[in-house]
């Protein structure tokens, strides 16, 4: 059975700790069966590439994967401060299961 986790993708996440801790991204892809995330310009690395047809070579950057442990969702009603939080679960009156921003309550949609 596939892990469930509560960072999901398109989901803006901050990096709590590491060479990037501060920074704020979208979460690209989720690899489960490594706990990992991959967050659009975070965890920069140098790839060195053979051209292809469709592709030019060279040394490219891009992002590696982050632990999911490393990152935090970022809280949709304080996007100005950049405060992380964590996600609960609530049901709302109509019986659907959202994700709750635990700092402030928000609802987390996409």
């Amino acid at each position: 059975m596939a892990k469930k986790f509560k960072i999901r993708k398109g989901d803006t996440v901050m990096v709590l700790t590491g060479r990037d801790k501060g920074k704020v991204g979208e979460v690209l892809r989720v690899f489960r069966d490594d706990d990992r995330v991959l967050v659009q310009g975070v965890n920069m690395v140098k790839r060195h590439t053979r051209q292809t047809q469709t592709e030019q070579g060279g040394i490219i950057d891009k992002e590696a994967p982050v632990h999911i442990s490393n990152v935090a969702l970022r809280d949709p009603k304080e996007i100005k401060t950049d405060q992380p939080t964590r996600v609960g679960y609530k049901f709302l009156e109509d019986g659907r299961k959202v994700r709750v921003a635990r700092r402030s309550g928000e609802v987390i949609d996409r």
